[in-house]
C-alpha cells in the first residue's frame, strides 16, 4: 500500500512539473515579437479599410444603427461593450478612429508596443462589436484573439522601433527569456487547439461533411469563389478524401500539433487550408490572420533563424547597428 501512494504521489510530482514547465519556462520573445509584427500590421489594415466607409459601418445612425444593438431597457444587448456606442458626432467619430488606427500602427511597428498592445485589444473589440451583426466575421475574431494574448507578454522584446531605440541609445542588450512570452503564445496555442475542436466536432452532424460533398459547395459557392475550382467536380472522390481529412485535421489538431513528429505536418495542413481558403475563397484577410496565429507553434529558436537576418539587415540600414 505504501508503494502504491508513493508511485501516486511521485507521478502527481512529476504531472505538477510539467504543468509548470509547460506554463511558466522562460522563453525567448523572438515568437510573440513576430506575431507583433504580423497581427498588428493586420489589424491596421484590416480596420483601416472601414475607413472607406466609417458612419456607414460604425456610425451611430449607420447601416445598423446603435439603437437597434442596443434598445433601451434591454439588459442583455448591453452585455457586449464598444466606445463606438457612446459616440454621437462624426468629427469624434473619425478622431477615434483615427487614434485607433494610430495605436495599431504603433503596435505593427512595435513603438511603444506595450501600451499599443494594451490599448489594441479594447479597440479591436470595440470594432468588432459595434458591427455585429451584419459585418462581423471570422476576421474580427480572429483580431481579436491575437490582439488579445498580445498584451500578456513582451511583444516589442524582438523586431521593433522600441528595440532600435535602445539600441541607438546603447541600451540594447539581448532580451532575457520571459515567463509572460511562454504564457502568452501557450494561451495562443491552446486557443487555438479548442478552435479547431469546436469547429470539426459539430461537421460530425453535418450531412454534407458526412457524405463528403462539403469542400464542393463551397467551391460551387460564387459569392465566395475568387478562383474556380469547378474541376472538383470530375474528382468526387478526391473531394470526398479532403472533406473528411479536413473534419479529422480540425478534431485531432489539439492531438496532433504537440507531438515533435506530427507538428510540422499539422501546422503545414494548417498552411495549406487557409492558404486555400484566401486564395480560392476571397478571404485573404482571414486566411492570412489564421496563418498568423498558428505561427505560434514556432520555436523562438526557429523563428530567429528565419527573422534576424532581415532584422539586422534593417536595423544596419536605420541605426548603423545590427539587432535583432
Amino acid at each position: 500500500m505504501s508503494s502504491l501512494l508513493a508511485a501516486i504521489r511521485g507521478y502527481l510530482v512529476d504531472v505538477w512539473g510539467a504543468w509548470n514547465q509547460f506554463w511558466f519556462t522562460p522563453a525567448d520573445p523572438a515568437t510573440l515579437s513576430l506575431l507583433r509584427l504580423l497581427a498588428g500590421s493586420m489589424l491596421f489594415y484590416t480596420h483601416f479599410i472601414w475607413s472607406l466607409d466609417l458612419s456607414g459601418f460604425i456610425g451611430p445612425d449607420g447601416y445598423v444603427p446603435v439603437y437597434v444593438l442596443r434598445p433601451p431597457g434591454n439588459d442583455i444587448a448591453w452585455s457586449a461593450w464598444s466606445v463606438f456606442f457612446w459616440i454621437k458626432s462624426t468629427w469624434l467619430l473619425w478622431t477615434v478612429h483615427i487614434f485607433a488606427l494610430l495605436v495599431f500602427a504603433s503596435l505593427a511597428l512595435g513603438f511603444f508596443s506595450r501600451i499599443a498592445a494594451l490599448l489594441a485589444f479594447p479597440l479591436a473589440v470595440s470594432y468588432a462589436h459595434r458591427v455585429t451583426p451584419g459585418a462581423f466575421f471570422g476576421l474580427d475574431k480572429a483580431n481579436c484573439m491575437l490582439a488579445m494574448y498580445l498584451l500578456l507578454g513582451p511583444c516589442g522584446a524582438r523586431y521593433s522601433l522600441d528595440r532600435l531605440w535602445r539600441l541607438r541609445r546603447g541600451e540594447a542588450t539581448d532580451p532575457e527569456p520571459s515567463v509572460s512570452a511562454n504564457l502568452a503564445i501557450r494561451l495562443l496555442q491552446v486557443h487555438l487547439c479548442i478552435f479547431y475542436l469546436f469547429s470539426g466536432l459539430p461537421k460530425l452532424d453535418g450531412s454534407s461533411w458526412q457524405l463528403g460533398t462539403a469542400l464542393w459547395w463551397a467551391a460551387a459557392n460564387n459569392e465566395y469563389r475568387s478562383l474556380s475550382l469547378l474541376w472538383m467536380a470530375e474528382w468526387p472522390k478526391l473531394t470526398a478524401l479532403l472533406t473528411h481529412a479536413t473534419v479529422f485535421w480540425e478534431i485531432f489538431y489539439c492531438c496532433l500539433v504537440w507531438n515533435r513528429y506530427t507538428k510540422p505536418i499539422v501546422l503545414a495542413i494548417a498552411f495549406a487550408v487557409h492558404g486555400g481558403i484566401a486564395l480560392f475563397m476571397g478571404m485573404i484577410t482571414f486566411g492570412t490572420a489564421m496563418i498568423i496565429a498558428n505561427l505560434s507553434f514556432f520555436k523562438p529558436e526557429t523563428v530567429r533563424k528565419l527573422v534576424d537576418p532581415i532584422a539586422a539587415r534593417v536595423s544596419l540600414a536605420l541605426v548603423g547597428k545590427k539587432v535583432s
